[in-house]
This record gives C-alpha cells, sequence and structure tokens, in this order.
C-alpha cells in the first residue's frame, strides 16, 4: 500500500513538473522623471506573487546600472525602442508555471533608505513560455530621498555655544535613483523647491528655504533665541513633475 502511494505521488509530481515551462520576466523600477534604481543608491526589492493566492513565485533585488543618461532622459521615444541595454539595473525572474498565472508585482525602492522608499505595483497575466524581456516590465517610482545632516538626530546644543544665535541647516537630496541634483545641471536644483518648516514643542514657528551650494547639498540657517524641542521637517516639490520628498529630525536646545 505504501508503495502504490508513493508510486501516485511520483507520477502526479512527474506529471505536474513535465508541463511546467520556465518563463523569464524581467522587472525593472525606474525613477520618475530620472533612471533606472541600481547597485549605487542599493536596488529596489521585487515581489511577484499569485494575486488569486497570493503565493510568491519569485522575489529579489533589481542589479545593474542607472543606465544610459542620453537614452533615457534626451533621446525621443519611439515605439519599440528600448531605453535599457545588458548592463541597466533590472531582476529577472523565472518562473515554472503549467498554465497561465495572473500575478501581481511588487516594487519598493531604494530599499535601502526607509524613509525614503517607495512602493509601486502592477497586475499582469504571465503566459508559460512566453517571455518578457527587454525594458521588460518597468515601474515608476516617484520622489527625492532627502537626509537631513545637521542638525542632528537628538542632538544636544547649548543655546550658549550658538554664535550669533543661529545654526546650520545641510539636507543631502538626490533623485530616486541616486542621481544628482545640481545648480542648472539636467536635475537642476533652480526648478526645484526645498525647504525646512520648524517646530518648537509641536508647533510651527517658521518656514526657511534651502538653496543648493554644490551638487545634492541644501543648506540654510536658523535664529535660536530659546530653548526647548525642536522638529524639523525638511521638504523637496518639484511643481512640474510632481516629484516630492521628506525627512525629519528631532534635536534640542539646552540652556
Amino acid at each position: 500500500m505504501i508503495k502504490k502511494i508513493i508510486l501516485v505521488l511520483f507520477v502526479t509530481f512527474f506529471n505536474f513538473n513535465s508541463f511546467a515551462t520556465p518563463t523569464k520576466i524581467m522587472v525593472r523600477a525606474k525613477a520618475k522623471d530620472a533612471k533606472f534604481i541600481g547597485n549605487s543608491i542599493g536596488g529596489a526589492y521585487i515581489i511577484i506573487r499569485n494575486q488569486r493566492t497570493g503565493e510568491i513565485l519569485s522575489q529579489g533585488k533589481t542589479k545593474g546600472g542607472t543606465g544610459d543618461t542620453s537614452l533615457i532622459m534626451k533621446t525621443p521615444r519611439e515605439r519599440n525602442i528600448n531605453i535599457t541595454d545588458d548592463k541597466t539595473s533590472g531582476f529577472l525572474a523565472e518562473l515554472d508555471i503549467s498554465e497561465p498565472v495572473f500575478v501581481s508585482i511588487e516594487v519598493f525602492a531604494p530599499i535601502n533608505k526607509k524613509q525614503a522608499t517607495v512602493s509601486g505595483s502592477t497586475t499582469l497575466w504571465i503566459i508559460p513560455g512566453k517571455d518578457i524581456l527587454g525594458d521588460g516590465i518597468i515601474i515608476e517610482i516617484p520622489g527625492f530621498v532627502i537626509d537631513i545632516l545637521t542638525p542632528r538626530t537628538h542632538q544636544f546644543i547649548s543655546l550658549k555655544s550658538i554664535e550669533e544665535k543661529s545654526i546650520s541647516i545641510q539636507s543631502n537630496i538626490v533623485m530616486m535613483c541616486g542621481c544628482t541634483i545640481s545648480d542648472g545641471g539636467l536635475w537642476d536644483a533652480n526648478q526645484i523647491e526645498v525647504k525646512g518648516i520648524l517646530k518648537k514643542d509641536g508647533t510651527k514657528i517658521q518656514e526657511i528655504p534651502l538653496k543648493v551650494s554644490s551638487p545634492n547639498l541644501f543648506e540654510s540657517s536658523i535664529n535660536v533665541d530659546s530653548t526647548g524641542n525642536y522638529e524639523l521637517i525638511v521638504y523637496a516639490y518639484h511643481p512640474k513633475t510632481g516629484n516630492t520628498g521628506v525627512d525629519k529630525v528631532n534635536y534640542i536646545i539646552t540652556p
């Protein structure tokens, strides 16, 4: 009896796998108004699921470069013309499926910048043996990566030690692919509104414009005349694309 059961299970398994067909799917994450999210900023994390059952069929990180700047950002795109090559960042999934499967594809990027990570998703049918390669499936990731450099998180600053009653604000801001934002550059800092919102003990007290001082670095200063718990929110907004980004920091002014 046991041998018969084993035989039935073996035949069932063999029959299932004899019909399963390896199917390759290329998935890429592209920063809105910029390039592909690759190794230089830690990549994007991809999860492909069976939409009906929730089963994870494949998952992993994108690998590769951000792509050809001229091709992606400067060349008018025509139908059926790829904007990627074999060095452009992507995640190649290989699914063993025996019949069409309706899948969801989730993207989290840039995966190493937790405060800036954005998710995007799509759904589609995958057909056995019908690869989706080349540019593959491109999911757009909007936003900016913002890191407040000064003041530091939970920094204690003595009011007596502050020269001229002001402290500096420094914030590093890049596109979601890590692409450089600079004065007059391809990603022009002058077209992006960057401001700090300052709160003291939970109450908003002022807004401070930040200006680019060197590639990716935006700076300003805050007037300080009293002790307390402060929160600084720095945001970036590009009106032409709708890209936005935010970072926050809390610090303390002591006597």
